[in-house]
């Protein structure tokens, strides 16, 4: 049984699983949870359940049925660190100039961004190596996001 099986049977199964949350969106069922329902949000039969039919079906976006859109992931500062190679206050000074924006903050104030954040830095890096000057580079997204 490979994992995705294991997941719907656990949710099939109902049970008192944990939900994920991230502060990027909805709470998003662990691997391996057992099922939904760790805060009381939605139980065994989906939001107003105890249908016994499993968390879902066809109305709710169940097995079977339409599938809920998955919440779009964010990125702190230091996971565009890890995976870019630039350094922190260098994401800070891009913020700051617009080349890059965030998408949105925690409740803390921590930035977050989305994944088109690496193609901006990636085209960046490029210019840059095209000796480019940081202005012509803002001067470039600007008219980019204008035809957007």
């Amino acid at each position: 049984m490979n994992r995705n099986e294991e997941n719907v049977r656990g949710l099939a199964g109902g049970g008192s699983g944990s939900v994920r949350s991230d502060g990027a969106g909805p709470g998003v069922p662990s691997a391996g949870s057992g099922g939904l329902g760790g805060d009381g949000a939605m139980g065994v039969g989906g939001p107003g359940g105890g249908t016994g039919l499993g968390w879902g079906g066809p109305a709710t976006g169940g097995p079977g049925g339409p599938r809920r859109p998955i919440p779009p992931k964010l990125y702190r500062i230091s996971e565009i660190v890890e995976y870019s190679r630039v350094s922190r206050q260098t994401i800070h000074n891009y913020t700051t100039m617009g080349l890059i924006t965030e998408a949105r903050r925690t409740r803390g104030g921590h930035r977050l961004y989305d994944e088109s954040v690496f193609g901006r830095l990636d085209v960046i890096e490029e210019l840059k190596g095209r000796n480019r000057s940081l202005r012509d580079i803002r001067t470039h997204f600007a008219e980019l996001d204008q035809r957007a």
